[in-house]
């Protein structure tokens, strides 16, 4: 049985509070199983009878505007995909030590111009990079510090996103 694990925009922040045993039910509700959750900011593991990871993502999106009263954005990701995307050394060891590193997941890789464009902003402060649906920002001082954000983000790229402190990825990798 397939499993994965849901990284959610949207909840618990901007006033839309999720209690983590709500959305553990709400994801039962659609015959996910050993559904648990990670940290209270939309991190959701679970097994599936589906394969279908795109239908699945519209499924859980659909459930959940309506549960919720607003649009959540799911990305899927295997465990496999996870361990993938923690271990991608995307900044040299010795440029980020005591840097924030934060891994944002789209639904589709990025075209070429978009990338180009991101990865263009980079500055002193941040640094960006991009593999496959995962976009890598390596912040070297405080993330309150930096122009950049999801919101700006998503703007270009032109698709929601939705970042995780590189701690959280690894922990998922590690437990998944």
């Amino acid at each position: 049985m397939p499993r994965y694990i849901a990284f959610l925009r949207a909840i618990n922040v901007g006033g839309h509070n999720v209690k983590m045993d709500h959305l553990r039910t709400l994801f039962e509700s659609l015959s996910l199983t050993n559904v648990q959750t990670l940290i209270a900011s939309g991190n959701v593991i679970f097994d599936t009878r589906s394969r279908d990871a795109g239908a699945l993502e519209i499924r859980i999106e659909n459930h959940l505007r309506d549960a919720l009263g607003y649009a959540v954005s799911t990305f899927l990701r295997t465990p496999a995909e996870i361990r993938a995307a923690a271990g991608h050394d995307a900044f040299p060891p010795a440029g980020s030590e005591g840097c924030a590193l934060s891994i944002g997941f789209t639904k589709m890789p990025p075209e070429d111009a978009v990338r180009r464009k991101l990865i263009s902003l980079s500055t002193d402060l941040d640094r960006f990079q991009i593999r496959d649906r995962e976009v890598y920002w390596l912040c070297r001082g405080r993330v309150s510090d930096s122009k950049f954000s999801g919101a700006i983000a998503e703007k270009i790229l032109g698709m929601p996103a939705t970042f995780r402190n590189v701690t959280t990825v690894r922990k998922l990798a590690e437990q998944y």
